[in-house]
């Protein structure tokens, strides 16, 4: 009997053996996706969530987050081969594969920033604007500005750059200045505005308005997943698993408050603020087609490129072939 038991026993440890071995093995053979963000971005948000449901072992990969600064370290890093994939925008895509690089995209958020403004102001729209000091994040070569500019000349013949004083400066920077009334607007990220909208200031106009009123079909996607074409042919089942990973991620941030107060302590500002950020991520959520999505960029780019002209689009005076990634 005795010896019946010690040769079961032996079996047994060596089918556990084999299944930890297999196991091991499996778990060596997950593919490492670097995914580069600004370290208080709002992406790790979705990241954050990711790897706390192991949504990315879900799929067969595992993602390692990278923190870098500011967008230029994630570009040139990007650029570099340091990290995989990293978040901006399909103008700096198009503009690169006008260049000659392989980049490409696959759309992460809607959200867009807006013109807000404190809730007595007297403002009532774009016209009002003339003769007024107006904050603006991002840039003279900020999409959202481009096209509200757009918007301003097409609807109310004003020419925002020159019939307001424009202050350029930092999103924290500007969204303290207008509190203080300093400013008498400000065009910001989407998140100051949230915060700000929490605050009772009131949204004027918004980058998805100024689209619209310049032939876009609906909301435009700001913001998406970077990748060189080259790493993704090489890669297919890891882009695929990370694509599928992060829509799981949203499908979770959508449904579940539970996964916002997990995400609270990464999250800036009061319990208002927080869920202003939160309703406005969701609805920031892409959902038209890849056809829809591509088409309306194409109708976009050239408005931009006459406004911002080669120092914003690259030589390309059309949205390059390639810049939104499909699956083969």
């Amino acid at each position: 009997m005795g010896g019946m038991i010690s040769r079961s026993f032996r079996i047994a440890l060596l089918f556990l053996m084999a299944l930890v071995t297999f196991s091991a093995g499996q778990a060596a053979a997950a593919e490492v996706v670097r995914v580069g963000v600004l370290k208080f971005g709002t992406v790790s948000w979705e990241l954050d969530t990711i790897k706390r449901h192991k949504l990315d072992e879900k799929h067969g990969i595992t993602v390692d987050v990278q923190a870098f600064a500011g967008e230029d370290a994630t570009n040139v890093a990007l650029m570099a081969g340091a990290v995989d994939i990293i978040v901006s925008d399909w103008l700096w895509v198009s503009r690169q594969r006008a260049t000659g690089q392989d980049l490409t995209f696959v759309p992460y958020s809607t959200a867009v920033g807006a013109i807000m403004v404190p809730p007595d102001s007297p403002i009532k729209g774009l016209g009002d604007l003339a003769g007024k000091t107006l904050g603006v994040a991002g840039g003279s070569l900020d999409k959202n500005w481009l096209l509200i500019q757009a918007m301003a000349k097409k609807d109310h013949s004003v020419d925002l750059a020159s019939a307001s004083t424009i202050v350029y400066g930092a999103p924290p920077l500007l969204t303290e200045k207008v509190q203080q009334g300093e400013l008498d607007a400000v065009l910001n990220f989407w998140n100051y505005c949230a915060r700000l909208e929490a605050k009772g200031f009131r949204r004027l106009v918004g980058g998805h308005e100024a689209a619209a009123a310049l032939g876009a079909s609906g909301p435009i996607v700001a913001l998406g997943y970077i990748f060189h074409d080259t790493w993704a042919k090489d890669h297919p089942a890891a882009i695929e698993a990370f694509v599928k990973a992060s829509a799981d991620a949203k499908a979770l941030l959508e449904q579940s408050d539970d996964e916002w107060t997990a995400l609270a302590p990464m999250i800036p500002g009061e319990e208002a603020e927080r869920k202003a950020m939160r309703d406005r991520y969701r609805e920031g959520i892409p959902r038209a087609s890849a056809d829809e999505v591509e088409g309306d960029a194409r109708a976009l780019f050239s408005v931009l490129a006459d406004i911002g002209g080669e120092e914003l689009v690259g030589p390309s005076k059309e949205l390059m072939p390639g810049t939104f990634w499909r699956a083969q």
